[in-house]
């Protein structure tokens, strides 16, 4: 089951995973160590944190992903001839002892393909997860930016812990998956199925811990954020220009707190909401999702599917199946089955995007029927269960093809968040998420274990948005995203303080607005990035009529 990582970007556009956010807390505590750029508070820290903000970034043309980015060739230069350059920026390990070891950030970048004049400054992209690698995730959505090239460098990075940033490494692919087979994620009962899940919590931690222990207490939202203005610094910008999805909503509310003076243009799209904690995000996910298969389920009636008659009848068709597949799962015909995880997989990943919509009909239409083929290849698409799977004749054992994506998003979350739930938290707020939702609630519910075990105190319950003094930041809300529910975007706004959030909603589907394509919510996001052109707060943009596609 979900928790929020951003889809829309990592997962239809060729980073992987179906992504969700169990979009937890990155509060600046005592861990934080003060205010923008204090260095700790000493003249030391502050002379100490000097040494890296007089580097010089070595930009090289960017070689092929490496077996913990994903893997793949080495990205192509743009229409224009424009080559992807790579560099490697040094950052202090620990940002409260800047006299210590120092962690490698792995940065991107396409130069501005306008005139130099008309130059703005880099825009820094963060493209959710947490976990995404941003340095493999930007070549593939350059042409959406392709007009803010026009004015900027687009830049992305690999967050610390991620890629090629120390990234964090826990049980080999092979064995997570195996592991997980072996354990239902929905436990049934009150003993021994849950007992095996919080196991398997605490066996990924301990393989964290021994893998990567010397750099699980540095990967939070707040040691990123310190990262990104020292990326600033030496990108040579004034101010901070980004674009920040899904998880990457948090990590700008969460930089324009540290150092509001520091904020430039900055588009939050997608917005988590700084309010939950990782139970109440779960819940308020729950909702999200089943709110998302409603509208689905209206579209399936108007495309005059099988489904059912109307929408309540087709949901409550999704929730026997789901059942039934758990009984008896169905076979395919590579020799393989559906079960009720992995049809919950093909929905949910389906509904980040609405251009996956008839997809998703045929392939619940053909399971109707026995074939499950359809919905197994969107669950291996869009989902986890073809992680792990065939690599190439090359690959070795030692070096996996694949990215630590999963690793990352586990060790971001958990020490950003200092919610760790037991057994007994879960089964008390478990009716609420079957209400929320029969189809997504008990798996969002049970995700709240994810912590168990965790060797990192968390840092917070949620995180410290507020951003007095930052000049506007245009916050997109999506009335139908399923990951992170519309009203997360209200929350952020007030939580940044007065005058600083501008709400632009977009009345349509999927995570996220911008990728949508839709002209309106385009249009808006180009005249602020480009021209500083704000639209009125609360200004709606409607969608366009989805294609019949059955």
């Amino acid at each position: 089951m979900p928790s929020a990582r951003a889809i829309s970007t990592a997962v239809l556009l060729s980073t992987a995973t179906l992504l969700s956010c169990s979009l937890t807390a990155c509060a600046p505590t005592a861990r934080d160590g003060g205010r923008a750029g204090d260095g700790g508070g000493t003249a030391t820290g502050a002379q100490d944190e000097n040494r890296f903000r007089k580097q010089t970034l070595n930009w090289k043309d960017c070689p092929a992903p490496s077996p913990i980015q994903g893997g793949g060739e080495a990205p192509a230069p743009l229409p224009d001839g424009t080559r992807w350059q790579c560099t490697t920026m040094q950052a202090p390990l620990d940002w409260k002892n800047p006299s210590g070891e120092s962690i490698g950030i792995e940065l991107i970048r396409a130069r501005t393909g306008g005139d130099t004049d008309d130059r703005i400054g880099s825009l820094l992209f963060n493209f959710g997860g947490p976990g995404a690698s941003g340095v493999t995730t930007l070549p593939g959505l350059a042409p959406d930016y392709e007009k803010l090239r026009s004015r900027y460098d687009l830049v992305s990075f690999d967050p610390r812990g991620v890629g090629n940033s120390r990234g964090v490494r826990c049980l080999d692919p092979d064995a997570a998956e195996e592991a997980a087979d072996e354990v239902d994620e929905i436990p049934d009962d009150g003993g021994d199925e849950t007992d095996a899940l919080v196991e398997l919590n605490r066996l990924i931690a301990a393989a964290c811990e021994k893998n990567s222990g010397d750099v699980l207490p540095y990967v939070g939202t707040t040691e990123a954020a310190r990262d990104m203005d020292l990326m600033r610094h030496l990108l040579g910008d004034e101010k901070l220009h980004y674009f920040g999805i899904s998880y990457g909503t948090q990590l700008g509310g969460v930089y324009a707190h540290l150092f509001p003076e520091n904020v430039g243009r900055a588009v939050l799209d997608g917005v988590v909401d700084p309010t939950h904690d990782m139970m109440e995000e779960a819940l308020a996910q729950a909702g999200g999702f089943q709110l998302a298969f409603e509208h689905f389920a209206d579209w399936c009636v108007e495309q005059r599917c099988t489904l059912g008659e109307d929408t309540e009848a087709i949901v409550a068709a999704a929730v026997e199946l789901e059942a039934g597949l758990d009984e008896t799962p169905l076979p395919t015909s590579d020799g393989n089955e559906l079960d009720g995880d992995e049809l919950v997989e093909a929905i949910t990943g389906s509904l980040y995007s609405q251009t996956l919509w008839p997809a998703l009909l045929v392939g619940l239409e053909a399971v109707t029927r026995g074939d499950g083929d359809v919905l197994l290849d969107l669950a291996e698409a869009l989902g986890q269960h073809g992680s792990g799977g065939d690599t190439d004749d090359d690959s070795t054992d030692d070096e996996p093809d694949e990215s630590n994506e999963n690793d990352a998003f586990k060790a971001i979350t958990c020490d950003d968040s200092s919610d760790r739930y037991t057994p007994a938290d879960v089964r008390a707020r478990l009716p609420e998420f079957v209400e929320a939702s029969p189809l997504f609630g008990p798996g969002l519910a049970w995700s709240a274990l994810s912590c168990a075990g965790w060797p990192v105190p968390g840092e917070a319950e949620h995180p410290e948005v507020s951003a007095p003094g930052a000049p506007p930041i245009l916050l997109v809300g999506n009335t139908g995203d399923p990951a992170t529910p519309y009203a997360g975007a209200a929350r952020m706004a007030e939580r940044l303080g007065k005058g600083v959030g501008v709400e632009l909603t977009y009345d349509g589907e999927g995570h996220g607005a911008f990728d949508s394509g839709n002209p309106c919510v385009r249009d808006a996001v180009h005249a602020y990035l480009l021209d500083g052109r704000l639209p009125k707060s609360g200004t709606v943009c409607e969608p366009e009529p989805l294609p019949e596609g059955k």
